[in-house]
């Protein structure tokens, strides 16, 4: 099948928002996992005093784990897909929390940052120019800012790539088709067949200029499925012409 993209991507995602919350909560662990790797960015203080950027938010659940691992930040929060701002802005949130409808890629140009730490949970392998987006987050970043991906990176092992499979074509799918969103949630099992392996996605953030790269597997049935990958920006953002 062809992947979901851009524009396309993101009304997929409009259309499925008002059940997103209720099909995630069928993952055991969805928002523990995502509490983990917001922790594992070691905000000092609490966050006081920081600046976060929460990269490709959707209905905000990535959002409030970040507010729970650095209470005290000040979180910009922005998504592509309207439909699930939408579903975030109805939610609570305390004065330190404002979010903005703007594609990984137009963050940059928005003027947005510096930023003290970028956090981005299922984005990249939905992203049509991950090095460009990459290239733009680094840009974002202080010197020694910190990055923390959470994402369904397959550890490159046939049995976590069928156990995926599996999860999938027995209840992603079917799931995702009594909503009506059957092509978003055979997209989301595509993508991660298709996207870089831990390791290879190691590669491209050191590629992009990061440092202190390092993986670490998600808990419980996603181990070898879902990574927290942890980076350091570098002293200078790379020139446009280097950015892969």
């Amino acid at each position: 099948m062809t992947l979901l993209r851009d524009h396309d991507l993101a009304r997929a995602f409009d259309h499925a928002a008002p059940t997103y919350d209720r099909l995630t909560a069928l993952n055991p662990g969805y928002r523990t996992d995502l509490l983990r790797s917001a922790r594992r960015l070691r905000l000092p203080g609490g966050g006081a005093g920081l600046r976060v950027l929460d990269l490709g938010c959707g209905t905000g659940a990535s959002t409030r784990a970040l507010l729970r691992a650095a209470p005290h930040a000040r979180i910009t929060a922005v998504d592509a897909s309207s439909g699930m701002l939408r579903r975030a802005l109805a939610k609570r949130w305390p004065a330190g929390v404002r979010f903005r409808h703007l594609t990984a890629e137009e963050v940059a140009a928005a003027g947005e940052g510096p930023y003290d730490a970028v956090f981005a949970a299922y984005l990249f392998r939905n992203v049509t120019d991950p090095d460009g987006v990459l290239a733009a987050v680094r840009s974002l970043l202080r010197p020694h800012g910190r990055l923390a991906v959470h994402e369904y990176s397959l550890s490159g092992s046939p049995a976590h790539r069928a156990l995926w499979t599996g999860v999938c074509r027995g209840v992603i799918v079917p799931a995702g088709t009594l909503t009506g969103d059957r092509a978003l949630y055979r997209h989301l099992w595509r993508s991660v067949l298709d996207f870089d392996t831990a390791p290879a996605f190691r590669a491209r953030l050191a590629a992009a200029g990061f440092t202190h790269v390092r993986a670490v597997p998600v808990a419980g049935w996603q181990t070898g499925i879902a990574h927290t990958f942890l980076a350091r920006a570098g002293t200078a953002a790379p020139a446009a012409g280097d950015a892969r």
